[in-house]
């Protein structure tokens, strides 16, 4: 009786914790975080070829390595949070981080000494000869730069894995809750987007680059502020203090070692530890069949420890990463979609009319139109749409994650076809009006972009937060920081692939980007080309999700509760 008294209590502490209350902390550290981000990612640019003297060329090639760096160093972060530090103190680490790149851009654009004199505001006679910025104004900005990459890749994995441990996925009331927790998350990063993109962006351009900084600054510091004020709500999961990728390391080596010995038909003579997972209340994964071979390293022989012998639940653990693997190989495709829609969207906006009841809509701000397409459409779909598939389904996420994911990538080859059209529309314009090698606004308003742009925010509503979702929930207890780092991998990967495709297609197709002049271009064959690799990239996706086998968890922990609830009930 005093066993089940405490145990009771147990529960009714963890459920003061946790819960709505402890994410909206959350939530407000991602807006803010995001919105310092998203504000440097679309307009960095023009700082560095302005104010930093660089060539246009390495001017984006370092925004690019600058995005694609800071989504693919979120592995460390996951890494850390899973090894040796909770998710809450990685948060408050790396943000800390960012925190002093955004302040060594700060002093650097409002200190002269630390940049080079400026060649924005020169003659033309005189662009051929700016001084170019020193090494140590190099080492500064880079400094600051990959600072913010390092800062913001550990919140990315860490926060959202934060944000999820608040809920209970096998609790019946709990588990819609955390499905609607990452839609939310989803909310608040785009909120965050949206004044970043606008607000942020306006003041650059207009009031100069160190407040914008400045600004950025202090959104980092109170994202910091707001995620300590919520730490007595958190529901912390300790790190289990071992590497996931060395325990994943052990199971490949004892399998490789253990290639020649038999596995045995029945799957309980396979070693397990069940009385230890009980203590400590981790969670222990059924056996699947899929790639058998691994076994063996779960098959207990005269020699003991961790590199001769591995658990069932340790072997599943590595089965669950490399069946993702596929997953997120199919998802790649589309950020490389992304960053072209990004860049060739924004010059295409450089050609159109761009005024707006007598405002003249900044360049860079145009990404807020997507922004303010997922604004409106992520509550619609977590307020309506999941509850309606709820019904039919009786998912608590109302789809599964991966026909979610599925949604996105086919919304995403719309988009591009769309985009297609468009240009084909634009060009015409050009043509009909004589303006073909005019650099004057052509008579069309830029909001004819929003069409594919906000496809695209829907398909990335879908897949982005879909990719979320599948690996927090799909990986082991240990792995949780790490398998959202690599969600996060795919948008790393689709910037870094991005200018390989547009060099690859130039050199098969003739040049169908190799002008400076988008109404001689083909863009639209370009965007196209994209739709139907898309389709082809979606076919594989369908293939990789069939051939996907969700994990099954034994609930000891629940099942031994459960067994007392009813001696007391007795």
């Amino acid at each position: 009786m005093g066993i089940c008294r405490d145990m009771a209590g147990t529960q009714q502490g963890l459920r003061r914790k946790g819960g709505n209350r402890a994410a909206l902390f959350v939530y407000a550290m991602e807006g803010l975080e995001n919105m310092a981000f998203v504000a440097n990612a679309v307009s960095l640019v023009t700082y560095f070829f302005g104010f930093m003297n660089f060539s246009l060329t390495k001017s984006a090639t370092t925004l690019t390595n600058f995005m694609g760096t800071a989504f693919l160093l979120s592995l460390v972060g996951g890494f850390i949070s899973d090894t040796c530090l909770s998710r809450f103190k990685t948060c408050v680490i790396f943000a800390s981080m960012e925190l002093l790149g955004y302040g060594l851009l700060t002093a650097q654009a409002h200190f002269q000494q630390l940049r080079p004199i400026s060649c924005k505001n020169g003659a033309a006679s005189q662009m051929s000869h700016c001084d170019a910025a020193t090494d140590g104004q190099v080492a500064i900005l880079y400094t600051g730069l990959y600072l913010i990459a390092l800062g913001t890749g550990g919140v990315k994995a860490a926060l959202p894995a934060l944000g999820a441990d608040q809920f209970d996925e096998k609790d019946p009331k709990e588990a819609p809750q955390m499905s609607s927790f990452f839609n939310w998350f989803l909310f608040s990063l785009t909120i965050g987007a949206i004044v970043g993109v606008t607000f942020i962006v306006w003041v650059s351009t207009n009031q100069g680059w160190a407040w914008s900084f400045t600004i950025c600054t202090i959104a980092v510091l109170f994202a910091i502020i707001f995620i300590c004020m919520g730490r007595s709500l958190y529901r912390n999961n300790a790190p289990k203090g071992s590497s996931p990728l060395v325990r994943i390391i052990q199971v490949l080596v004892v399998a490789l070692r253990n290639r020649k010995v038999q596995i045995p038909e029945n799957a309980e003579e396979l070693h397990e530890i069940h009385e230890k997972e009980r203590v400590d209340n981790h969670e222990i994964i059924k056996r699947t069949n899929q790639f058998r071979f691994l076994d063996r390293a779960a098959v207990v022989t005269i020699n003991d420890g961790p590199w001769n012998l591995c658990t069932v639940t340790q072997v599943e653990e590595t089965k669950i990463l490399i069946r993702m693997l596929p997953i997120i190989l199919s998802t790649i495709f589309m950020n490389t979609c992304l960053a072209q829609l990004q860049t060739f969207s924004i010059q295409q906006a450089d050609t159109m009319d761009t005024n707006l009841h007598g405002f003249k809509v900044p360049g860079p701000s145009i990404p807020v139109i997507p922004l303010l397409f997922m604004f409106v459409l992520i509550p619609l779909y977590d307020r309506i749409f999941v509850p309606l598939a709820r019904r039919f389904t009786g998912i608590p996420t109302g789809i599964t994650h991966l026909q979610r994911i599925g949604i996105g990538l086919v919304l995403s080859a719309i988009s591009m076809a769309v985009a297609g059209f468009v240009e084909t529309r634009r060009k015409s314009v050009a043509i009909q009006h004589n303006m073909v090698d005019s650099t004057e606004a052509l008579p069309m308003s830029v909001f004819w972009i929003g069409f594919q742009y906000g496809i695209f925010g829907a398909a990335d509503m879908f897949t982005i937060i879909g990719l979320l979702e599948f690996f927090y929930a799909e990986s082991s207890a240990g792995m949780k920081s790490l398998s959202t780092a690599i969600a996060w991998c795919s948008v790393a990967f689709g910037y870094f692939t991005s200018t390989v495709v547009v060099e690859v297609v130039n050199k098969v197709s003739g040049g169908w980007l190799a002008s400076n002049n988008l109404n001689r271009d083909n863009l639209n064959y370009f965007y196209w080309l994209l739709a139907v690799m898309s389709v082809l990239n979606f076919v594989f996706y369908l293939v990789c999700a069939s051939w996907y086998k969700y994990k099954a968890v034994e609930d000891k922990h629940r099942d031994s509760k459960d067994n007392a609830l009813e001696m007391v009930n007795a």
